[in-house]
């Protein structure tokens, strides 16, 4: 499946700042068998005095971008268009829960595709008991680690309510898990300290979801903007899987990765600091559009 997909962002801001840099992760990124980027354009208004673009730790396409001149607005566009494909699970690989810290152990490699990176606390998932008994009460032990990801994604769907006013991007995790509303981002952090709870490293995905489902099916929750779900490693064998808790579903080619990190704030898709005073008034929109017939 191919995507056009287009996305503005606008900051104004109240009084001029003298001073801002910024962090961008907004360009889809190449995930091999499973997404190919045909094409991607990521435009700056007004231009910075400084552009950088590059790979993070995680390989993500990263900008930075500084001004050193007074501005009151910054606009930022992406087009890009991308091949899309469903992941292929195939049989069940992974290894019961008990097994799957021997094989986290046996893994030497520290890269960015390392288990080791996303076991423990992270800038936005702290270990939570609370969160863990949650975990255990639906993921027995003598599951596999593809179960337990699909049965704690599945539990997390029932019992949380998206819900675009219960939260923002600050909202710790453990306050919407309480109570238990929130939105992709909130649903994906959840999930994250479950797994982790339960020995499976568990990271975060920022991206896109088609906007228009195909005839028949309902729309997906978190389409009108970017979207978040899971990657979980479950065993030598299997690798990384996804999987969007927010939709009760593994990931399908309507699923669009930008980045991978072990939470928001490896991904977040604008991140720095200005110098200002007053406030700012931020609009976004978000298009993904379907060229292939469904």
């Amino acid at each position: 499946m191919r995507y056009d997909i287009t996305l503005r962002v606008d900051y104004a801001y109240d009084f001029a700042s003298d001073q801002a840099r910024n962090l961008l992760h907004l360009l889809p990124r190449v995930v091999p068998g499973r997404q190919g980027v045909v094409a991607s354009l990521l435009t700056v208004d007004p231009a910075p005095q400084e552009r950088w673009d590059g790979l993070d730790f995680f390989g993500n396409g990263a900008t930075w971008i500084a001004y050193h001149e007074p501005i009151d607005s910054i606009s930022l566009s992406l087009k890009a268009q991308t091949v899309q494909t469903t992941p292929a699970m195939g049989m069940d690989l992974s290894p019961r829960l008990a097994g799957l810290e021997a094989e986290i152990g046996a893994c030497q490699d520290l890269g960015p595709e390392a288990p080791h990176h996303f076991l423990g606390r992270s800038a936005r998932v702290a270990p939570d008991p609370e969160m863990t008994a949650f975990a255990r009460d639906h993921a027995g032990a003598g599951q596999s680690a593809l179960q337990a990801v699909q049965a704690v994604g599945g539990a997390l769907h029932r019992e949380m309510a998206f819900d675009a006013a219960a939260t923002d991007a600050r909202t710790p995790t453990a306050e919407a898990f309480a109570q238990r509303r929130g939105v992709c981002q909130d649903f994906s952090h959840v999930m994250i300290a479950c797994l982790r709870g339960l020995g499976i490293p568990a990271g975060y995905v920022s991206g896109f979801l088609r906007t228009l489902p195909p005839p028949g099916q309902p729309r997906l929750e978190g389409a009108d903007a970017m979207h978040a779900w899971v990657r979980a490693w479950c065993g030598s064998d299997m690798g990384w899987v996804e999987f969007d808790p927010t939709n009760d579903t593994f990931v399908r080619d309507d699923h669009i990765v930008v980045s991978y990190g072990r939470d928001y704030a490896d991904v977040a898709p604008v991140r720095g600091t200005l110098r200002s005073t007053g406030g700012q008034h931020t609009e976004h929109a978000v298009d993904v559009v379907p060229l292939d017939p469904a």
